[in-house]
C-alpha cells in the first residue's frame, strides 16, 4: 500500500516538475549546460590522472633505457677485462632490465594510445553536446517566435470579433444621431414657419419712416436740400406702370 502511494506521489511530482520544465525550457537548458561543465571538469580530472600515469611510464622507460645502456657497457668492459663472473652478473641484470624495459615500453605505448583515445572521445562528446545545446537554443528561440506569432494572431482574431461587435454599436449610435438631427431640423423649420413676417415687415417700415423723418429734420436745420427719395421698383403701383406703357390712342 505504502509503495503504491509512494509511486502515486512520485507520478504527481513528475507531472508537476514536467509542467514546470515545459514552461521554463531555458532554465532546463541552463541546468544541462551546468551539468555538461561539471562532467567535462570530472572527465578532465580523470584524464589528468591518466596523463600522469603516461608521464610516469615515460620517465620509467627513460630510466630503464639509461640503466640498460650502463649495464651493457659494464658487462662489455668486465668481459673484456676478463672478469667473467662480474660480467655474468651484469649480463643477468641486463636481461632483467631489458625485460622490464620492454614491458614498461608496451605499457607506456598502450597508455599513450588510451590517453589519445580519451582526449578524442572527450572532444567529440563535448562537441556533440555543444551542438545539441546550440540547436536546442535555436529551437527555443524559434518556439518563442512561433508562440508570439500565435498569440498575436489570436489577439488579432479577437480584435476582429470585437470590432465586428462594436460596429453594430456604432451603427446603432449613427442611427440615433441621425434621428436626433432630423428632429432638431424639424423643430427649427416649425419655429421658422411660426414667425409673423407681417409684424416684422411693419416694424422695419416704421423704423425706415422714422429714419427719413429724422433725416429731413436734420437737413432743414442744416439748410441742406434733400433730393426726393426714389421708391424701389417693387413699391411702384401697378396702375402707374400700366399708364406709362399705354399708347397715344388708348384712353383710360
Amino acid at each position: 500500500m505504502f509503495k503504491r502511494i509512494g509511486n502515486l506521489f512520485k507520478g504527481f511530482l513528475g507531472l508537476f516538475i514536467g509542467g514546470i520544465e515545459k514552461r521554463n525550457p531555458e532554465a532546463l537548458l541552463d541546468v544541462e549546460k551546468e551539468n555538461l561543465r561539471k562532467q567535462i571538469s570530472e572527465f578532465n580530472k580523470g584524464l589528468a590522472t591518466h596523463a600522469a600515469l603516461v608521464e610516469k611510464l615515460i620517465t620509467q622507460t627513460k630510466k630503464l633505457d639509461k640503466e640498460e645502456k650502463e649495464l651493457r657497457a659494464k658487462t662489455a668492459a668486465n668481459l673484456k677485462a676478463g672478469n667473467r663472473q662480474l660480467a655474468g652478473e651484469y649480463a643477468m641484470k641486463l636481461q632483467s632490465v631489458e625485460k622490464e624495459h620492454d614491458e614498461v615500453a608496451v605499457q607506456m605505448q598502450e597508455a599513450e594510445v588510451r590517453y589519445k583515445e580519451l582526449v578524442k572521445a572527450r572532444d567529440v562528446s563535448v562537441k556533440t553536446a555543444k551542438k545539441k545545446i546550440e540547436e536546442l537554443s535555436r529551437d527555443i528561440d524559434d518556439m518563442k517566435v512561433h508562440k508570439a506569432m500565435a498569440e498575436l494572431n489570436e489577439m488579432a482574431s479577437g480584435m476582429v470579433t470585437s470590432i465586428g461587435g462594436s460596429g453594430d454599436t456604432l451603427n446603432r449610435l449613427e442611427g440615433m444621431v441621425e434621428e436626433e438631427r432630423n428632429k432638431a431640423a424639424g423643430r427649427a423649420r416649425v419655429a421658422k414657419d411660426s414667425l409673423d413676417m407681417g409684424d416684422i415687415n411693419m416694424k422695419a417700415a416704421e423704423e425706415e419712416a422714422m429714419a427719413e423723418m429724422a433725416l429731413a429734420d436734420f437737413a432743414a436745420t442744416e439748410g441742406i436740400e434733400l433730393e426726393p427719395n426714389a421708391k424701389p421698383a417693387s413699391e411702384t403701383p401697378a396702375s402707374e406702370t400700366t399708364k406709362g406703357t399705354m399708347g397715344p390712342g388708348v384712353s383710360e
